[in-house]
């Protein structure tokens, strides 16, 4: 992608890492003592942005300001190594560079010391950096804005900036700061995290997808942006996208990453927005770019202190066999969210998990079949469901159950067989077994309803509530039942007949 440019312009500083070890209290205050053993320093801010976007091997620059001093020089210097010009680099007299100084011991961070000044520009700097960003923004493939509040995107700037990108049909990226979006109109996209979309908004619910999706949804209306793209931490990223007439919403976008040791957040939103960048400007979908992006945030979080992605490392994760992403509960679904596979549960851990779900806020479903030979018309009544719940849960019959149900030839597979195809689908996030052992015991799935009380039973349409037995114990500790049609024509015993009859299924 070395024909494809990303230009940032932003807050830029220098960050300090002071590593050692901790062995006693100090005798002149109840504080940790800190053994320095190794100080390290990188570009941090905007400058974060520009190594991660140059370390995936596209070609970026920026416009910043640093101050008259020997820490200008530093972060000059770190520019130029990560793949930087400087060029863009404008010197404020009157104030010095921005330093964030951090002091760890092993991975845990003790304390943080920032010197910096955060009055505003003057005329005169406001207009040089005019100067700089009309001479480099115009060619560029992506705009960045890494919005530190220290100074730099000035009301004017901001403005210039979405007008380049409009005038030249540039996508423009913000990493935000304050609650006041509207500053921003006009932009692409922005990435805020769970905490500021949630202030954004004068404090709108931002903890299930559904939350999300809302609050984003009045903030794009709020701020004339045209896209969030809101990182959720542990919870992986949501993209909310504003259709291209204004009309309403594209179908929202969930993604999830696998549990991973969180060592150090220190950059991971600038890795989060460097590979949105870096993915639009190599010609890809917003989609694309989020799902590369939610992999390099897992990443760069498992890692010490600022870190740059490299494209390897997202490589890596992508051919990983141990590498999975859970579906998106509410839209499109890409191959990775679709290659995991559910977990099949007894009874007790199926709890356990709708427990942690529940606790977390998130509407959990259910559904409950034999699925003996897998078809189209399951898979659509499987999606349909999901699309309507934040987490799908299948009971599934066992073999014997099946058997009292559908008589002695059935099942054609196995429950194990059963279970590991359904896990496959995108559309479930738990398989569990449920039946009677015998043609005296209760054959339906009102025990396991009762046990694990999920929040919504789903149902095929070709029943009514009346026929179907579930209905009274999900009702009963104020569940919802919905009913999905069927796909037409279409079923395991039909499938069954025909391939009896000698007719292709």
């Amino acid at each position: 992608m070395r024909d494809k440019k990303v230009l940032i312009i932003g807050d830029i500083m220098l960050d300090r890492f002071v590593r050692g070890e901790v062995t006693r209290i100090s005798p002149e205050s109840p504080i940790p003592v800190l053994a320095a053993k190794q100080e390290n320093r990188m570009i941090g801010g905007a400058g974060n942005v520009l190594a991660n976007i140059n370390s995936l091997k596209v070609p970026c620059d920026i416009v910043a300001i640093i101050g008259e001093d020997a820490e200008g020089e530093q972060v000059r210097g770190l520019v130029e190594a990560a793949g930087g010009s400087g060029k863009g680099l404008v010197i404020r007299l009157e104030t010095p560079t921005t330093i964030k100084t951090r002091f760890l011991a092993g991975h845990q961070q003790l304390l943080r010391v920032d010197h910096e000044v955060t009055a505003p520009i003057s005329a005169a700097l406001e207009q040089e950096l005019l100067k700089k960003i009309e001479t480099m923004a115009p060619d560029q493939d992506a705009l960045v804005l890494s919005d530190y509040g220290k100074g730099v995107l000035t009301a004017t700037i901001l403005r210039k900036v979405i007008e380049i990108g409009k005038t030249h049909n540039i996508p423009v990226l913000v990493d935000p700061k304050g609650t006041d979006y509207s500053k921003y109109s006009g932009a692409t996209l922005a990435t805020p995290n769970r905490k500021e979309l949630m202030e954004a908004t004068h404090g709108s619910p931002t903890e299930t997808d559904n939350e999300i999706t809302e609050t984003a949804e009045k903030l794009i209306l709020q701020s004339g942006i045209s896209s969030i793209v809101a990182t959720r931490s542990q919870d992986g990223m949501s993209i909310i996208q504003q259709k291209p007439d204004k009309s309403g919403f594209e179908r929202p976008v969930h993604f999830r990453t696998n549990a991973r040791e969180v060592f150090d957040v220190s950059g991971a939103g600038d890795t989060v927005i460097a590979t949105i960048a870096a993915t639009l400007a190599a010609g890809g979908t917003l989609v694309e770019a989020g799902s590369l992006a939610n992999i390099a945030g897992g990443i760069v979080v498992g890692k010490v202190g600022t870190a740059a992605i490299r494209a390897q490392e997202i490589i890596d994760a992508l051919t990983s066999s141990t590498h999975e992403l859970e579906a998106t509960p509410a839209g499109e679904m890409s191959a990775l969210d679709r290659s995991r596979r559910a977990p099949v549960c007894d009874w007790e851990k199926a709890l356990e998990e709708v427990n942690r779900w529940r606790a977390r806020g998130l509407k959990v479903g259910f559904t409950n079949g034999c699925f003996d030979i897998l078809h189209a018309g399951h898979v659509n009544y499987l999606n349909d469901a999901r699309n309507q719940c934040d987490r799908l849960v299948l009971g599934l019959n066992t073999d014997i159950s099946v058997q009292l149900l559908k008589g002695p030839d059935r099942p054609l597979n196995d429950q194990n067989s059963r279970a590991t195809v359904l896990g496959a689908l995108g559309a479930i996030d738990l398989v569990v077994f449920f039946g009677a052992e015998n043609a005296a015991a209760d054959d339906t799935a009102k025990k396991l309803i009762q046990y694990l009380k999920p929040d919504i039973f789903f149902k095929g349409a070709d029943f009514t509530l009346d026929q179907i037995p579930e209905v009274p114990t999900i009702l009963s500790y104020g569940g919802q039942v919905k009913l999905i049609p069927l796909t037409k024509g279409i079923s395991t015993d039909n499938i069954i007949k025909r391939l009896n009859n000698g007719e292709a299924a």
